[in-house]
């Protein structure tokens, strides 16, 4: 396909990285067009688009504010309204929602990001380490269906081999994450496992994996046209956490070599490559203390920490993904 000229970016987000993709879209000589709910009329984010408009106007939305930064008809029906030719999420909010992305493409608008298919298989824990080991990119060992009985919970985790890590599906920021050590925490970690992910995000599949411990976790930064073209930027290294919620980022890592580099960059290209992904993204990767490393999970998304590596390589991750 021909290289497509974008004319008006809608910055479908607030905050900082709302002014991050204005500034990149002001750099390329593109229009931004932003919004903002009634409590956010002041705030620094609308000063940096070219035009900004009111959304969450309803009395529920004023009650919740964040809602109307999730109400998808709303934001699409600004983006239709003010000529937008094309959509960046930025991170958080709708950022990595399989139905904004989709329902973007029924309009005929690009989203500043992957396709819609991407999002939705990378999402999901279990579907996503599925497609991975078909793409020829190593996992870590377990069992990844879907177990809904305590008593399996500890036959499958003998099988494994202690110690083994009971984690949510549809988990992320470290909830719905329990380790168990031997026979007897299994139930207790596995019905703890089951609560949490119900309550934090509506879905309690849960399904159990290897635990590697002192582990190592790096991140692989992607970028990748609509050519075929899949490049990686070196890593980060998040292993200092609390609550398996990432504290530090560095890059380059000090753990990693060329070898183990170029090998982690040549898996996370192949699994962008096999799901068809474009845009900017993170293949994560746990690596133990051999340098043996394994798919976590993909972030298809620009991340929050992504500076660390623009500081590095001098690349504009934004600019590049418009």
């Amino acid at each position: 396909p021909a290289i497509r000229s974008f004319k008006r970016v809608f910055v479908a987000n607030r905050g900082e990285i709302a002014i991050r993709i204005a500034k990149a879209a002001t750099m390329l000589g593109i229009e931004s067009v932003g919004v903002h709910v009634p409590v956010d009329a002041g705030s620094l984010h609308t000063r940096y688009t070219s035009e900004n408009r009111e959304i969450g106007t309803s009395s529920s939305d004023q009650a919740d504010p964040v809602s109307a930064y999730l109400d998808i008809e709303a934001l699409v029906n600004v983006a239709k309204a003010t000529g937008c030719d094309c959509v960046h999420p930025g991170y958080g909010f709708l950022s990595e929602n399989y139905s904004f992305a989709n329902q973007l493409e029924r309009e005929g608008i690009a989203f500043v990001g992957p396709s819609s298919e991407p999002i939705r298989v990378m999402g999901d824990k279990i579907e996503s380490k599925i497609f991975a080991e078909k793409a020829g990119v190593n996992i870590i060992p377990g069992y990844q269906q879907i177990i809904s009985d305590p008593k399996d919970a500890i036959t499958i985790s003998e099988e494994i081999g202690f110690p083994v890590m009971i984690k949510a599906s549809a988990g992320g920021g470290g909830k719905g994450m329990r380790i168990a050590k031997n026979k007897g925490e299994v139930t207790e970690a596995f019905n703890s496992s089951v609560n949490e992910a119900k309550s934090s995000f509506g879905d309690d599949r849960i399904f159990i994996e290897k635990f590697i411990e002192h582990p190592r976790h790096i991140e692989i930064q992607i970028l990748a046209d609509t050519h075929g073209n899949v490049i990686h930027l070196g890593e980060r290294e998040c292993s200092i956490q609390r609550r398996n919620q990432k504290i530090i980022e560095e890059s380059p890592s000090p753990f990693v070599d060329n070898d183990l580099r170029a090998e982690m960059g040549e898996q996370a290209k192949k699994l962008a490559s096999s799901i068809g992904y474009t845009s900017a993204g993170t293949v994560e990767f746990i690596v133990d203390q051999s340098k043996n490393f394994y798919f976590l999970e993909m972030n298809t998304r620009l991340q929050v920490e992504h500076p660390v590596t623009e500081l590095v390589t001098g690349i504009d991750l934004v600019e590049e993904m418009i």
